[in-house]
């Protein structure tokens, strides 16, 4: 899931704490730099690789765009198209010498493709549990990240504490111009 947000968020155009946000110059550096802040023996990106990257990103984006919207329906069924493109399957696999450890990718994918893959098998789990509301994108004004909440309460709203603080510092200063 910290994956799916991350990427979501580096690679897809929009807002961010009340700014635009752009779509990265460098599509490759910014994905790598994404996937190595959580697993830092991660391979470099390629330039053919990042496109495939930002398209996933755009399609995890809906799923989660979907949710905050209330329809479970679309991003259930956006959820199952990239299970099936991806071909995502567990399997227990060592490398790296690492333990055994659960992967969702089937064989002789693209590394955007595996990634994929992970990334719907981990949203798939949360849409068919209950905890679906889970999934979000940032009330703030002018802010379209997203978030997973994964607070004991979940009423998460906000995709920072920086953009609750915006929403809470501006409601202060307007109940301060009424009087």
């Amino acid at each position: 899931m910290r994956v799916a947000v991350s990427v979501v968020n580096a690679l897809t155009p929009g807002e961010s704490r009340g700014r635009p946000w752009p779509a990265p110059r460098d599509l490759a550096a910014t994905a790598t730099e994404v996937l190595r802040a959580m697993y830092p023996t991660h391979p470099e990106v390629t330039e053919a690789e990042a496109g495939e990257y930002a398209e996933i990103a755009a399609r995890l984006r809906a799923v989660f765009q979907a949710v905050a919207d209330d329809d479970i329906d679309t991003a259930a069924t956006q959820i199952n198209s990239l299970l099936d493109e991806s071909r995502a399957r567990p399997m227990l696999q060592r490398h790296d010498g690492e333990p055994w450890h659960l992967h969702f990718h089937g064989t002789g994918g693209t590394l955007a493709g595996d990634w994929a893959a992970s990334c719907a098998t981990g949203l798939a789990i949360v849409l068919g549990g209950e905890f679906s509301d889970r999934l979000g994108v940032c009330t703030a004004p002018h802010c379209d990240r997203v978030y997973v909440d994964v607070s004991r309460n979940g009423t998460r709203r906000f995709c920072s504490t920086a953009c609750q603080n915006r929403v809470k510092t501006a409601a202060f200063r307007a109940r301060g111009k009424v009087t």
